[in-house]
């Protein structure tokens, strides 16, 4: 891990920060200036020459990379880098708690929860870093993008490992609902169980025949919408990805806006108008740090309508 950064954030994010390779006993460096390593590290996209004139890098004392620095071994160097433009998520993020330890969110569909890829600015991070003016604001667990509703944050590090531990150890008592075709022929209350793998880099998961069941979440039916649909409760006992939206698919009730399953809709990632039916609207616990039971509901509820428009 490198030392302490000599830079602050920017627009709740921290620098990023790049390390020059040991030198190995008898052999010459590669680069002859810190500038020509900094050309094969940085994403080409980067005018590195120009961010060195415009004293970008900096060292662990905070002093600017010069063009002829020498190049040294072992040595950090942190920058800010640019960012993409990114589409307005839209919608509030609402405040349902915040004490010392804890800020829970209610999220918006299409929000990231951390910055990553193409959504950075556009995270709960983000964002709620630069409004609360919490530089370690960090998530305690994952949501979706596309998914809604309850988010847990720790307000510093120090919190975050007993927080996040809760979640790991399937400590946290959860309440989903989503909005799913109704099937007369469907005998419910119903607790799906199978097993859920997800390979990096394919956007869906898959249910694995045979294989010894990961995933259980318990399917109950609370409300007849009309027009042949209705509201469920779901009730996970495991937290794998895509969980509880592979559950309802394979239950032959895929949960309405759902771009991933029974199939890819290919719609754009900026596509705001049609958010997925599906809350994470309560969440439970017996806290770590002081022993209290901790209990949150989201502010939002079924169907959940276009942030757009309001529709």
């Amino acid at each position: 891990m490198p030392p302490r950064s000599p830079l602050p954030q920017r627009n709740g994010l921290d620098p990023a920060w790049l390390r020059t390779p040991n030198r190995v006993r008898g052999e010459l460096p590669e680069w002859q200036l810190m500038r020509d390593w900094l050309h094969s590290r940085v994403p080409y996209e980067a005018n590195v020459d120009q961010m060195i004139s415009d004293s970008r890098f900096v060292y662990e004392d905070g002093s600017a990379l010069r063009r002829g620095d020498p190049y040294t071994p072992h040595t950090f160097v942190w920058f800010h880098r640019d960012l993409r433009e990114e589409a307005t998520v839209p919608g509030a993020i609402h405040i349902v708690h915040r004490d010392e330890r804890l800020v829970v969110i209610d999220k918006p569909p299409f929000l990231s929860s951390i910055p990553r890829g193409r959504h950075v600015l556009q995270s709960v991070v983000v964002r709620m870093r630069a409004e609360l003016g919490l530089t370690e604001l960090t998530p305690a667990h994952r949501l979706d993008r596309v998914t809604s509703g309850l988010l847990v944050l720790t307000t510093e590090q120090r919190w975050r490992g007993a927080y996040q531990s809760l979640f790991q150890n399937q400590q946290i008592s959860k309440i989903y609902r989503a909005v799913a075709p109704l099937d007369p022929h469907l005998k419910l209350p119903l607790q799906v169980q199978n097993h859920i793998a997800k390979e990096h880099g394919i956007m869906q998961a898959e249910v694995v025949p045979g294989a010894p069941p990961n995933a259980r979440t318990l399917v109950e039916l609370e409300s007849d919408l009309g027009d042949g649909f209705g509201v469920y409760r779901l009730t996970p006992k495991t937290g794998r990805t895509h969980q509880l939206r592979l559950h309802l698919n394979g239950l032959g009730i895929p949960i309405v806006g759902d771009p991933l399953y029974p199939v890819p809709t290919g719609s754009e990632i900026d596509d705001f108008s049609t958010p997925l039916q599906l809350l994470a609207s309560e969440l439970s616990f017996v806290d770590p740090i002081d022993g209290s039971t901790r209990k949150f509901t989201s502010q939002r509820s079924l169907p959940l309508k276009s942030e757009l428009t309001g529709d």
